[in-house]
């Protein structure tokens, strides 16, 4: 991609990105493009695939669980055509990295609601749960554990007591207890690996200024 290009790609994206300035939203776009292999082929929509993108969720954000990783893949690309676009690209970022609280809540229910019904329905937290926690070999029945599991987190979490959890349930309980955000599978980076990330990719303003 050319200077001209790079530039007003850069602008266009950092009008409409609330979490970047220039400066990060230009390093990400370079980023993109070094991923992505920097090919346009003609007609060809040019992203990210589900295992491209589940690679850089793995190796760098140390994501492990498949079914979480498909779901943030999902949340990313908005248009449902199997590919991260440069556009997808910033935005999910924006959010996954320094999201408010509130967006990160709205992003980590759609992540779970695994059925896009507007709720987190027992079969749903029961699935992410077993997938999510550690088999402990000298366990007789596993299962029975995170049946009991779901049933305490809706006791804590489900406020209406209908039996799932709506958004305004899982706000709630959000708001009362931060760490319930991720209660369901580790969707977000932890701090640790997002401040790498960051450090990794933000570096040398100055070059910025050449541009």
């Amino acid at each position: 991609m050319n200077r001209k290009k790079l530039q007003k790609l850069t602008d266009t994206l950092a009008k409409n990105c609330k979490h970047f300035n220039k400066f990060e939203v230009n390093c990400l776009i370079k980023l993109f493009y070094s991923l992505v292999g920097a090919v346009e082929r003609q007609g060809l929509v040019i992203g990210l695939d589900r295992n491209a993108f589940r690679n850089i969720l793995h190796v760098t954000f140390g994501m492990t669980d498949d079914m979480i990783m498909d779901r943030v893949f999902r949340g990313f690309d908005k248009d449902n055509d199997g590919c991260v676009n440069v556009l997808e690209w910033i935005h999910g970022l924006s959010l996954f990295l320094r999201g408010s609280l509130e967006e990160k809540m709205k992003y980590c229910f759609e992540v779970f609601d695994l059925n896009g019904d507007g709720f987190i329905s027992k079969e749903e937290m029961f699935h992410m749960l077993k997938n999510s926690l550690l088999k402990q070999p000298s366990e007789e029945d596993p299962d029975e554990g995170i049946k009991d599991l779901v049933e305490i987190t809706l006791k804590k979490m489900d406020h209406d007591h209908d039996g799932k959890l709506s958004f305004a349930d899982y706000e709630l309980a959000v708001r009362e207890e931060t760490l319930l955000l991720e209660a369901f599978g580790p969707c977000l980076p932890d701090p640790k690996s997002q401040m790498e990330f960051e450090a990794q990719v933000f570096k040398d303003p100055n070059e910025f200024n050449d541009m």
